[in-house]
């Protein structure tokens, strides 16, 4: 009876289903890559069974590309609604880095995906027939706030906004990635909050004094705590 009754409340939410499990899915493949997944962890912890799981998604493959390309769709989406297109194009750029590493922040699930497929050197990515159609209005919208930089004069250079982009996703993602090995490294917690405020202030300043061609301290205190300048070496 309990089991009828699962199953007809999956016949009557199919949407929510499918929903549940690509949720759990995304966890599972976040937390154990796509070799270490399990379906039967998955179904389970979507409240489905594994056949429920085929018919909604397909095998374990297709359902980690689903995963993928929806983990991509979402952070397109809210970079969509960052509005950068009115707003002067420093501050653009700035709102930018900020979402960037605010979003990593939150979504370390994502960088974990990344990891899983760069690892797979993007075998699976290679067979999806959405995401280079979702990164090239993203890509235009870089290039609209840099050509107006330059158009105003804010900016000294138009550069390639797939360089520029690269290099702010770079700045954000090795260091949370690796951010435990540094900890250790350096003898400081990177993630504490201080830590965190204060790599956001370096990469905001870096990025734009590369763009405006001024000094990073033109752009608030950039250097790191515990670091002094070359002038300040003991001899």
């Amino acid at each position: 009876m309990a089991k009828a009754k699962r199953i007809l409340k999956w016949q009557r939410d199919p949407e929510g289903m499918r929903i549940r499990i690509l949720e759990a899915a995304k966890q599972e493949f976040a937390a154990h890559g796509l070799a270490g997944a399990r379906v039967d962890r998955i179904a389970a912890s979507a409240g489905a069974n594994k056949r429920m799981l085929y018919y909604h998604v397909g095998n374990k493959e297709d359902l980690y590309l689903e995963v993928l390309e929806g983990a991509y769709e979402k952070i397109r989406a809210e970079e969509r609604g960052l509005d950068l297109e009115h707003l002067d194009p420093p501050k653009a750029i700035e709102r930018l880095i900020d979402f960037t590493w605010n979003y990593f922040l939150r979504n370390p699930e994502f960088l974990a995906l990344l990891n899983t497929e760069n690892l797979a050197r993007a075998r699976h990515l290679k067979r999806s027939t959405k995401v280079k159609s979702m990164h090239s209005p993203f890509v235009e919208m870089i290039r609209t706030v840099v050509t107006r930089g330059v158009e105003s004069g804010d900016f000294r250079v138009a550069v390639d906004p797939v360089q520029l982009y690269i290099s702010i996703a770079g700045l954000c993602f090795f260091y949370l990635s690796n951010s435990a090995t540094l900890s250790v490294i350096f003898g400081r917690d990177l993630l504490k909050k201080e830590a965190r405020d204060e790599r956001l202030a370096h990469m905001v300043a870096l990025v734009l004094a590369a763009l405006t061609g001024k000094s990073t301290a033109d752009f608030g205190k950039a250097e790191l705590p515990g670091v002094r300048s070359p002038a300040h070496q003991p001899v």
